[in-house]
């Protein structure tokens, strides 16, 4: 059956418990997608279910948040099985679970592919994992192996079914099926309806659910699409620049969480734009006056979620900005609707991670338009843009008197001091900048960053930490948008300085990634990528290298949060053994990603 529209619902809808609730409003998600709405409630059912949907419509959410529900943390064995095409898709699905479970602790996912040694798969299975996500070669492997006992798996999904046919694992996904104990539950999830995949579903699903997700595949053509790939901290700078060469009347920029939306919105404000946020949380009569805010001219930039846009008509917006790219075609197709209306034309721009790129080519296929990448504005361009508005503001100050006062002072100061009339308008210019600079340093490698799959910048991921404001600037960011001396100038980012060992007290029991990890760091104590090294992240904790910390900085540091628990770094005197407690065992435990 094809799934009819559903009502707006929220996740405390679906039966979810309350851990996994906690989760989804620690990251802001409102509500969920249409296929998580129609799968969730099916899946917390026990039976076998039939889907299909294109790729990046929320299937993650609709088969992980179930199983997690179900999943009994006390059995160290695995009791759920994602099979999934590629090795990036492992890793990200497996990301996805270890989010979803933030509030569960001790739970554990283990991603398993090929091209990776078998040795941290071996040691993570000995320990005991929940879930396994893995492609099928690798999971016929350790079967043949009699490394991986599948007969405790309750649940097996197939994830994007007609990719993994398609690339001969017809096979190994029949030999795994017919090794599952036979009151399993199969969930099996493709974008169309194969006749190969039309055979695994007859002959191992039993009566099925059927759910037919269709997303809308019309979007204007005056529209002009581009994007920029870029991920992390570094989507703050690269949309600064955007924002400050594009002419543009008023902006609509999306955002995946409540969170960041006046998170961003007060970063950009920060940055003299006038901006504000909307989001689920915002009262109805709020979001009437930003509305009308926006309509007026009284701010330029909105910056929301998919919900809280639901409804938005504001003629002025010129341009829609995905800071977040959408769950789903659908929501992308619905957001850039919002520019372009009554045949005006209208700019649409996808920020996009290289891991997500993917998502790139399926929103090309269901708007059937393509998406140019674009030029990021270079240091040239944004001073040549700044002196222009500074231009225009001296032309709009010099046609409003009175200026006769002003006038006489600086005459009767050219006369006692002889100045250059020139040099004291510069002055009076700077004076007015308030002691920034007008214009960013140009510099040689100030140009166009380098490109990284598919013409992206080399930017390192961002961390969820604490602290607020300017976000700092990793290695790559510096020698785009440096206002001081590079690193390979004697500053900050020296690699030779002595480093110490320090312990975090956060782990893979929070979900931490040496991102989250880098990210923090760079931003809260002012280090450059070079200055991070060895960061081994254990259960409970963290080691990680770093220079001496003064006392003062190692006093901020311990009070800080992240992924919701304090980071109580202390210096730790053994640089090769984990701090106090770890034992052996645990020295030698390697992060899982």
């Amino acid at each position: 059956m094809t799934q009819p529209a559903t009502e707006a619902v929220s996740f405390s809808d679906l039966g979810l418990p309350a851990s996994i609730l906690a989760a989804l409003a620690d990251v802001g998600y409102e509500s969920p997608s249409p296929i998580q709405a129609a799968c969730i409630p099916a899946l917390l059912e026990g039976g076998d279910l039939l889907g299909q949907a294109q790729t990046g419509t929320g299937k993650t959410g609709a088969f992980a948040l179930p199983i997690l529900a179900r999943i009994d943390l006390a059995r160290r064995e695995p009791q759920a099985l994602v099979l999934v095409p590629t090795r990036e898709l492992a890793i990200q699905v497996a990301e996805a679970f270890q989010k979803y479970a933030s509030h569960m602790p001790g739970f554990h996912v283990l991603p398993i592919y090929g091209g990776q040694s078998y040795t941290p798969q071996l040691s993570a299975l000995k320990r005991g994992t929940h879930v396994i996500v893995a492609t099928p070669g690798r999971v016929i492997d350790h079967l043949e192996r009699g490394t991986l006992n599948v007969s405790t798996v309750s649940c097996v999904v197939l994830d994007e079914a007609d990719e993994m046919l398609q690339m001969g694992f017809v096979d190994p996904i029949e030999s795994i099926l017919a090794r599952l104990p036979e009151s399993r539950q199969i969930a099996l999830y493709s974008a169309t309806m194969a006749p190969a995949v039309r055979r695994i579903a007859d002959r191992h699903l039993r009566s099925p659910r059927v759910i037919n997700i269709r997303a809308k595949t019309i979007t204007a053509t005056n529209i002009r699409q581009r994007y920029w790939m870029v991920e992390g901290t570094h989507k703050l700078d690269a949309l600064t620049r955007i924002l400050e060469v594009e002419t543009f009347d008023a902006i609509l920029v999306f955002t995946r969480t409540k969170q960041s939306t006046a998170e961003l919105a007060e970063k950009l404000e920060a940055r003299g734009f006038a901006a504000a946020a909307l989001n689920g949380d915002i009262q109805q009569s709020e979001r009437e006056r930003t509305v009308q805010a926006l309509k007026s001219g009284k701010i330029d930039i909105i910056v929301a979620t998919d919900v809280a846009a639901r409804g938005l008509d504001v003629p002025r917006v010129s341009h829609v900005i995905n800071f977040d790219v959408p769950y789903d075609s659908e929501s992308y197709i619905h957001r850039i609707g919002r520019t372009g209306r009554m045949g005006r034309s209208g700019e649409a721009i996808l920020f996009i991670s290289p891991r997500e790129r993917h998502m790139l080519r399926i929103i090309e296929r269901a708007t059937r338009q393509p998406i140019e990448q674009m030029t990021l504005p270079s240091v040239h361009d944004v001073n040549r843009k700044r002196v222009e508005k500074w231009k225009v503001g001296l032309t709009a100050a010099l046609a409003s008197p009175p200026h006769a006062m002003y006038r006489s002072i600086i005459e009767e100061y050219v006369h006692e001091t002889g100045a250059d009339p020139l040099d004291v308008a510069a002055a009076l210019a700077g004076l007015g900048q308030g002691g920034h600079s007008l214009l960013l340093p140009e510099r040689s490698a100030d140009a166009t960053p380098p490109a990284r799959e598919g013409g992206g910048s080399t930017f390192s991921p961002t961390y969820e930490g604490g602290g607020k404001g300017k976000p700092k600037r990793g290695a790559a960011t510096k020698a785009m948008f440096a206002d001081g001396p590079g690193d390979e100038q004697g500053g900050k980012g020296r690699r030779f300085e002595r480093q110490q060992r320090y312990r975090l007290e956060v782990g893979r029991e929070q979900g931490v990634q040496p991102g989250n990890i880098v990210g923090l760091l760079a931003h809260e104590a002012d280090l450059s990528g070079a200055q991070i090294n060895k960061i081994d992240i254990y259960e409970d904790h963290t080691l990680v290298s770093l220079p001496e910390l003064p006392p003062e900085l190692m006093t901020k540091l311990r009070k800080l949060r992240l992924k919701g628990k304090p980071l109580e770094i202390v210096a730790v005197e053994d640089t090769r053994r984990p701090g106090p407690g770890a034992g052996p065992a645990a020295a030698r435990r390697r992060p899982r990603y």
